[in-house]
């Protein structure tokens, strides 16, 4: 057997649902052919890195039981029009080509400029069954061009609302599918738009990156990111264990403050000196809630991307107003 064949027989024996058609999908596109990096991680059902934007954040490919699973719940008919935003490098949109027949149409939203190249580049080498297009985020703006309504939209990445265009361009007995939720867990959401609501079905507990490799490569001192990550901590904390009510107020009032700071704070690099690191506005304002922080901070450090470690070698001096962090962190 080959190695494909081997991985859907493991998928089949787990439990993960494959009809003929995805089964020949898996078949008749190489993953190879998307990828800048080894695939092997792919045979043993884990994402695997497709490529590395210059800003160094990874793009990745799912692991092969969440797209069968995201294929069967996706109801895939000959010569539907498939939106996809986010391209998975190409790889999902030759899977859904090869489903759709030569009637079927992709158009893929592609937010990331290095991604969309790369996307365009792997496609002009894959001979397409019917239509696939890869278009900017931008070009939503001209949706009343397309020759054809959107049947089935498949959002890649982590996003927190049905974004406003989807609104608009969405016929009635459409649906999407998409992991809707902050970026460190999500709900895996089918959503059928019915007389201008959305009726959702949830399919389980996701973790996806952020639909925009952009927001991979924000600065985490950004206080408006630090924000949306401790509200994500503190969702999935609380759902975990209990938390003092007086800590969990002062969590959300530091959220809220963070949100009130400037969006133009300069980052941390480097070259960046102690003094500058310890006169850093978002710095500053978590040393001094440190005395209610420190005994919580070990958790929301695996959660969110702020190490205060990574700040450098500060003095004795600067510890101690850290509440004793360094003592604190794993």
């Amino acid at each position: 057997m080959s190695r494909i064949e081997d991985l859907l027989e493991s998928l089949k024996s787990s439990g993960v649902r494959l009809d003929k058609n995805i089964e020949y999908a898996f078949k008749s596109v190489n993953i190879e052919d998307f990828v800048d990096y080894s695939v092997e991680p792919f045979w043993q059902d884990k994402p695997v890195t497709f490529m590395t934007t210059m800003a160094g954040a990874e793009k990745n490919i799912s692991a092969p039981h969440m797209i069968a699973t995201l294929l069967h719940h996706l109801e895939i008919r000959n010569g539907q029009h498939f939106l996809l935003i986010g391209s998975k490098g190409g790889y999902l949109a030759a899977m859904l080509d090869q489903l759709l027949g030569v009637d079927g149409i992709v158009t893929i939203i592609e937010p990331h400029n290095e991604v969309l190249e790369h996307t365009v580049d792997t496609l002009e080498e894959y001979n397409s069954k019917g239509i696939i297009r890869v278009l900017s985020a931008s070009s939503m703006d001209y949706f009343e061009d397309f020759e054809k309504p959107i049947d089935r939209v498949l959002i890649t990445g982590a996003i927190r609302e049905i974004p406003e265009f989807l609104e608009v361009i969405l016929q009635d007995g459409t649906f999407m599918i998409g992991p809707f939720g902050g970026t460190i867990q999500q709900r895996l959401l089918k959503r059928e738009k019915n007389a201008n609501q959305w009726l959702d079905t949830d399919l389980g507990g996701v973790v996806f990156g952020p639909m925009d490799t952009f927001n991979a490569e924000r600065n985490p001192l950004d206080p408006h990111v630090l924000a949306e990550h401790l509200e994500d901590s503190l969702t999935l904390i609380s759902d975990i264990i209990e938390i003092n009510e007086t800590i969990y107020q002062s969590v959300e009032q530091l959220i809220i403050t963070l949100r009130e700071l400037p969006k133009d704070i300069p980052p941390i690099s480097e070259e960046t000196s102690e003094e500058e690191i310890l006169e850093h506005p978002v710095v500053d304002l978590i040393m001094s809630e440190m005395e209610w922080l420190a005994p919580i901070w070990p958790i929301f450090s695996h959660l969110t991307p702020m190490d205060l470690m990574s700040f450098g070698n500060l003095d004795d001096e600067s510890s101690s107003m850290a509440g004793g962090h360094r003592d604190l962190v794993p």
